[in-house]
């Protein structure tokens, strides 16, 4: 098969790296990619939003299958895009149409759902700019701290969590007011602030039947302790301890279960795969958010935990055979440390020469804000999340030091990692 990846951060480099394991494989093209990429397959110069351009490499390049890694081109419709065009409806699209993908693309929107099919989250309520004085009148009916979510997409960084009503007032304006987040805050939701434990949990769907993938735990404060503000995420770990066995019976029965009967209810087919972003409180899993794609970075901390070809699976997708295949997961657990540059996830520099990579052992590097330079060939820094460190061992604690001790080999200027990274978990 001839697959075209979309997507250039570190889930693509992962799921790059689990495709090409796959006898299945013929060719695998990544549009764009990145440095690590290149290594796996070929790299095209062509960005996941040029739907024409993607139509025109499809056709061209002969390709059987197209997975969206990100999910800007979900939430814009690329696979509503390929089912109106006759030359390429054919080709399966291994993500949501562009409805489906509204649990993604709409925090509101998803809020409306939850409560459609009774599936628990925490109180809530939307609003815009005709009803910031609404918005102010039911924050001083929360308890704190508040929580503040723009509706739309913000790349991870949407969501703000204050601990004084002053505080979430002055952050309720800025988004709503001054549109912090741009057009993704033109409504902002407001939501009761739930103690507990946070995990994400994926499945892969055919729009019939789902398979459960190794859920994770990320880590998104950009300090220790879970400190400072929001990133996409500075590390993972899989699998999640206190996700047993009676917690997951409740996730299938109360959230997987009712999310994919109200979508087959409302006349959406899905297909590909859905993240639930979850916390458990009191023992019960509540709904944070959904995605419409697979988690970054949980990603790089799930797929080395997949021993089934996943090249196979997302064939099924296609076919809407899912139920004829099974999974084997490693009985080990991941561990991924992000690398970021100095200053993330506010201003910083880019093009800081990376050494070191060359020299680990017994860890995965997968690239994510990465470059090469065009005059020295130097590998150099060109995001704010540079690259994961992922270690796949037989213990959190023993991939975590492998992940640690390889991390100590890579250098670039101005070097950020959370030292804490699967602490809350030993």
């Amino acid at each position: 098969m001839n697959i075209l990846l979309l997507g250039s951060g570190g889930r693509e480099h992962a799921i790059a790296w689990k495709l090409s394991l796959s006898p299945l494989l013929d060719t695998l093209f990544i549009a764009p990619g990145n440095p690590g990429t290149a290594h796996l397959g070929t790299n095209l110069s062509v960005s996941p939003m040029n739907f024409e351009g993607i139509r025109d490499t499809v056709l061209s390049r002969r390709i059987n299958m197209v997975v969206v890694g990100p999910e800007d081109p979900l939430v814009h419709g690329i696979h509503d895009y390929f089912l109106s065009d006759p030359e390429l409806r054919a080709i399966p699209v291994i993500g949501p149409t562009k409805k489906a993908a509204m649990l993604e693309g709409s925090k509101d929107y998803a809020k409306q759902f939850m409560n459609r099919y009774g599936i628990p989250t925490a109180r809530h309520h939307t609003f815009s700019r005709s009803t910031f004085n609404k918005g102010v009148e039911f924050l001083k009916t929360l308890p704190p701290p508040y929580v503040l979510k723009a509706d739309g997409l913000a790349a991870g960084k949407g969501v703000i969590i204050c601990n004084t009503l002053g505080e979430a007032v002055t952050e309720f304006s800025g988004m709503l007011m001054e549109e912090r987040f741009g057009s993704a805050s033109h409504k902002v939701v407001i939501e009761e602030f739930l103690h507990g434990t946070e995990l994400s949990v994926f499945i892969l769907t055919d729009g019939r039947s789902y398979l459960l993938f190794p859920e994770a735990k990320d880590y998104k404060k950009i300090g220790e302790g879970d400190t400072g503000p929001n990133t996409g995420g500075m590390g993972s770990i899989s699998p999640v301890p206190f996700a047993d066995g009676r917690f997951m019976q409740k996730t299938l029965d109360r959230v997987i279960g009712p999310t994919l009967n109200g979508l087959a209810k409302e006349g959406v087919e899905y297909r590909g795969f859905i993240f639930f972003g979850l916390i458990k409180v009191q023992g019960d899993p509540y709904v944070i958010e959904y995605n419409c794609r697979l988690g970054d970075p949980e990603t790089e901390s799930v797929l080395p935990r997949l021993r089934t070809d996943l090249l196979q699976l997302l064939k099924a997708v296609g076919e809407r055979t899912l139920e004829k295949e099974t999974l084997a997961i490693d009985p080990g657990a991941c561990a991924t440390v992000i690398l970021a540059s100095g200053g993330y996830p506010g201003s910083y520099e880019k093009n800081k020469v990376i050494t070191g990579s060359d020299k680990v052992t017994r860890s995965m590097i997968f690239h994510a804000g990465t470059a090469k330079d065009p005059e020295s060939g130097e590998l150099v820094t060109s995001g704010g999340r540079v690259m994961a460190v992922t270690s796949l061992a037989a213990t959190i604690a023993e991939a975590l030091t492998i992940s640690y001790g390889n991390i100590a080999n890579i250098s670039f200027d101005g070097k950020t990692f959370r030292s804490d990274i699967g602490t809350d978990l030993l």
